[in-house]
């Protein structure tokens, strides 16, 4: 694997969990490992890449995740990925300790079907897919 990324945005999600939320993202999003690390996990997708880094164990020692998780609902940060299919992203994130709402949370925004859900570690995301049918005003939660 090539040293060089092509990637011109991103983000960096710290976590307790690396490889479990790193595997989250990356079958959920659809994302790509680009490099492994002891203490870190480059995805990416496109131009965009995610970096899962692991919390330094003497503030991790402090920090407790509930299953289900606590859905961190008021972050000012939310990721967005767009996804192939929002149900059977739905059904992935399911079987790995997330959550992406049902379909009667979807809703249509300039030509995509929208839908938030979140990680394992509580972290809200949102994910798109284009051919979202008719336009209606965009949700204000």
């Amino acid at each position: 694997m090539s040293d060089l990324s092509k990637y011109e945005t991103g983000a960096v999600l710290f976590t307790i969990h690396l490889d479990s939320l790193a595997s989250f993202y990356e079958r959920v999003a659809g994302m790509t490992t680009f490099r492994t690390e002891d203490d870190h996990i480059r995805l990416e997708k496109g131009l965009f890449r995610l970096t899962v880094h692991k919390i330094p164990p003497r503030y991790a020692k402090k920090i407790k995740i509930t299953t289900p998780p606590t859905v961190r609902e008021n972050s000012a940060i939310k990721l967005v990925f767009q996804v192939g299919d929002i149900a059977q992203a739905r059904q992935v994130a399911a079987e790995l300790g997330g959550a992406v709402y049902p379909p009667d949370r979807e809703w249509h925004y300039e030509g995509m079907t929208v839908c938030d859900g979140y990680d394992p570690d509580g972290n809200v995301f949102q994910l798109f897919t284009s051919g979202g049918g008719n336009d209606r005003e965009a949700r204000q939660d």
